[in-house]
């Protein structure tokens, strides 16, 4: 009987799935994370019948440089489900790029939200999870997954605060007993960090750049402090020019960045400022011991952690492995699913 039960767990990878405005990483019991590729899908258009023609890092490389019949499309947004059908390929895409021997069983799949995501949001992912393939689709809230990840004793009666800033939205979090006791998802993240680059270089340079543009610029050089030097260092990028309409290219400094970002850098400093305010005091006074821990891919965004030290006079730390804290968090919550039943909700 013994023999049975080991062969369905070699031919069933259950998966934990961290669905991401910008990247989605998928993690395999026993295996951790396998893959991690951007959340874009490419289709090719003919004849109003759309069909899928890359997905992941092939298809990235095609945003803002499509001909009239390819269209490169992000299905999620502010990370939630914003096109079904195109999430739903995704998904299939990446199951079965994951799951070979899909003939022998279905996975059981957990998959991460926000935890600002309403009913309908939650079902809209949980039903292109199972349309997808799935034998149970569970759901998991992002802060919980994102505190497992950056590894803090969560089930502990002490609080403990995580920022998770992805690519649609920050959410902070304050955790005690394996649960959240106050959470706010705010929809500033990534995007919103690419888009005030853009935006800030059409107002003062008269210069249009692409989003891959302004993402290149915000990993090498983007900065949520103002530099010491009122300048730092600097990078060369092209674009048009919008007075005369060529092509041109420009140098941008560090400050002019920063000067940028601040406003979504604000932003993420009030949602911290308004969870602290709204802690219980015997939770506050646990933060103040511990301190904040930053988590997802814009928790790398230069001198954030001091720009959030200055604000709240609070300790900051980044989390070891920022980018995949939640996959490695909703994995985890897959490996030990008994000890963690009440954070994983499978039915809605």
């Amino acid at each position: 009987m013994n023999i049975f039960g080991n062969l369905g767990g070699l031919f069933s990878s259950d998966m934990a799935i961290d669905l991401g405005t910008a990247n989605t990483l998928v993690y395999v019991k026993g295996k951790g994370i396998i893959l991690s590729e951007p959340s874009v899908v490419a289709y090719h258009v003919k004849d109003g019948v759309k069909k899928v023609l890359a997905v992941g890092e092939d298809a990235k490389l095609m945003l803002g440089r499509t001909p009239g019949s390819i269209e490169a499309i992000r299905p999620m947004r502010e990370g939630v489900i914003a096109d079904f059908d195109t999430a739903e390929e995704m998904i299939k895409h990446f199951i079965r790029k994951v799951h070979k021997r899909s003939t022998f069983s279905k996975p059981k799949i957990i998959v991460c939200v926000p935890h600002g995501a309403t009913p309908v949001e939650k079902r809209a992912i949980r039903q292109s999870v199972l349309s997808a393939g799935a034998r149970r689709a569970g759901l998991i809230a992002e802060p919980i997954a994102a505190a497992i990840g950056a590894g803090m004793p969560i089930t502990d009666p002490t609080g403990n605060m995580v920022v998770d800033i992805g690519g649609g939205t920050t959410e902070v979090a304050v955790l005690s007993l394996g649960d959240i006791v106050y959470a706010r998802s705010v929809r500033v993240g990534g995007d919103r960090m690419d888009e005030a680059i853009i935006s800030y270089l059409r107002r003062q340079q008269n210069l249009l750049v692409g989003e891959t543009t302004a993402e290149r610029i915000k990993t090498s050089i983007g900065t949520a402090r103002m530099p010491d030097d009122g300048r730092g260092t600097s990078m060369q990028i092209r674009g048009r020019d919008l007075l005369n309409g060529v092509p041109k290219e420009i140098e941008v400094t560090q400050a002019q960045i920063a000067e940028a970002l601040a406003e979504p850098v604000q932003q993420i400093c009030e949602a911290v400022m308004t969870a602290l305010e709204t802690t219980p005091p015997d939770l506050a006074a646990d933060i103040v011991d511990r301190g904040v821990m930053l988590t997802g891919g814009g928790a790398l965004l230069g001198d954030l952690d001091l720009a959030l030290r200055e604000q709240t006079g609070l300790a900051v730390s980044i989390a070891d492995e920022s980018l995949n804290c939640v996959a490695l968090g909703t994995g985890k919550a897959l490996e030990y699913e008994k000890q963690l039943r009440h954070a994983i909700d499978y039915d809605s």
